[in-house]
């Protein structure tokens, strides 16, 4: 096991890796720019390094600084956290050429699996469903046209790299292609550096069904459920449920069974996230995130599993010490991401937090850097906080969660919080009854 564990994140998340490595024993390294210098996990780290100035690629993103605060303190290992570098195949390569620990993926799977069309070539190879479109790249427009009246319209252009919905642009009919055609590339070049993009049937009422996936470096791969994270606002998730009020047990078992063989025969390693479409009773899978989940604690409370201390174990070289039938699952967990945001414009709304005060009770968990006096800086992600519920039922799950936002007090700035309220209340979601256009429609209406 380690000694010392570098945490290249920020905010809660960095927050909460540094929690299991002190239940592990293990010292931890807190990396943060200067805008980061009074956040939570830097006051509670046994160390801390300024690694930069406020801006992402100058701190979070500079692979040197982070590197040479690893040497300096004498890290042994690097968890990533989510975003900024936890995806990036080539810091895995560099932290492991330095003689340093990458919690999470090998850097050829994190490759493999960025690259949209080798993702979805790799899964089908391996005997994974995926939604009907292009076999990879398409290389002009008439093979997309070719490609788009085998599936039939609508259809999405998607961008090979992409990512939080950027790249993506769907064309409603044949006359619609071209501009989708141009718009995904040109869109792709901007944010990706690359214009490379295929095409997929456009579904017009999927759910976004998620499974949490485990392996260990001797082959070993377990799954740890669903998560419905189909309610998503521009492509971001903004609340997620585990399981999913969409699919029975032996559909979770079905299609987790499928995932875990095909993740053995690649040797994949680590925590992953195999992501589909769900619709009329069919899986589609769409991409594989190579990383921890934002929304990992509704598994976690449905499992009763700290999926942290396990990327942890596992990339000490442990087995997984347990099979899939070891594995159960209890109640129901709902997620809402609390943004610093406007609930009605989204806009974001950073500042000096005046008063703070998270709820409490039975099955209520806040993961969130906040306190009182703490300012939000305007440089990063807005997301201040998670509330996650757990409850032997969906309908009491309801009920606790929103018994907790409405004892959730964050004062000083503006959240999403009243909207999560909106939607709890709304029958349609207390029924399940929501797909991935469903929070779209739900935030246009008047209220």
């Amino acid at each position: 096991m380690f000694s010392k564990i570098l945490i290249a994140n920020r905010g809660e998340i960095a927050l909460r890796i540094l929690r299991a490595c002190r239940e592990l024993g293990i010292k931890t390294v807190a990396v943060h720019s200067t805008a980061d210098e009074d956040a939570m996990h830097v006051r509670l780290a046994d160390e801390a390094v300024c690694i930069g100035p406020p801006a992402s690629r100058d701190s979070y993103l500079n692979v040197a600084a982070i590197l040479s605060a690893a040497t300096i303190t004498g890290a042994e290992a690097i968890h990533p956290g989510y975003g900024f570098l936890s995806e990036n195949a080539d810091f895995a390569e560099t932290v492991e050429a330095h003689g340093l620990t990458f919690i999470g993926p090998t850097a050829e799977h994190i490759r493999m699996m960025g690259d949209k069309i080798t993702a979805k070539t790799t899964m089908q190879m391996l005997g994974v469903p995926l939604v009907p479109g292009s076999d990879g790249e398409l290389t002009n427009l008439e093979e997309a046209r070719e490609v788009a009246d085998k599936v039939g319209y609508p259809v999405l252009i998607k961008a090979a790299a992409g990512g939080g919905g950027r790249g993506m642009k769907v064309a409603q009919t044949a006359d619609d292609l071209e501009d989708a055609w141009k718009m995904a590339r040109a869109e792709a070049r901007a944010a990706f550096g690359n214009d490379a993009v295929y095409l997929e049937k456009y579904m017009d009422r999927p759910r976004h069904i998620e499974l949490q996936i485990l392996g260990d470096n001797y082959g070993n791969v377990v799954h740890f459920g669903e998560r419905d994270c189909s309610l998503q606002r521009r492509h971001q998730k903004l609340l997620e449920e585990a399981g999913s009020p969409a699919l029975t047990a032996e559909q979770r078992d079905a299609i987790g069974q499928t995932a875990t063989q095909a993740l053995s025969k690649m040797g994949y390693r680590n925590a992953g996230t195999l992501e589909f479409l769900y619709q009329d009773g069919q899986f589609c899978f769409i991409e594989m995130n190579t990383r921890l989940q934002v929304e990992h604690p509704v598994t976690e409370m449905v499992c009763d599993v700290d999926l942290v201390r396990e990327q942890i174990r596992l990339a000490a070289g442990e087995q997984l010490g347990y099979t899939q039938k070891d594995i159960s699952f209890s109640g129901h967990a709902i997620e809402c991401r609390i943004n610093a945001e406007d609930p009605d414009s989204f806009t974001p709304c950073p500042g000096t937090v005046a008063v703070y005060h998270p709820p409490g009770g039975l099955g209520v968990r806040v993961d969130s850097a906040l306190y009182t006096g703490y300012r939000v800086p305007p440089f990063y992600d807005s997301m201040i906080a998670k509330l996650i519920v757990h409850a032997p039922t969906r309908e009491q799950a309801i009920a606790r969660m929103q018994r907790a936002l409405d004892e959730f007090v964050v004062e000083g700035i503006k959240t999403v919080i009243p909207l999560h309220r909106r939607i709890l209340e709304d029958p349609e979601f207390q029924k399940g009854e929501y797909t991935i256009h469903w929070l779209e429609q739900f935030t246009a209406k008047p209220h």
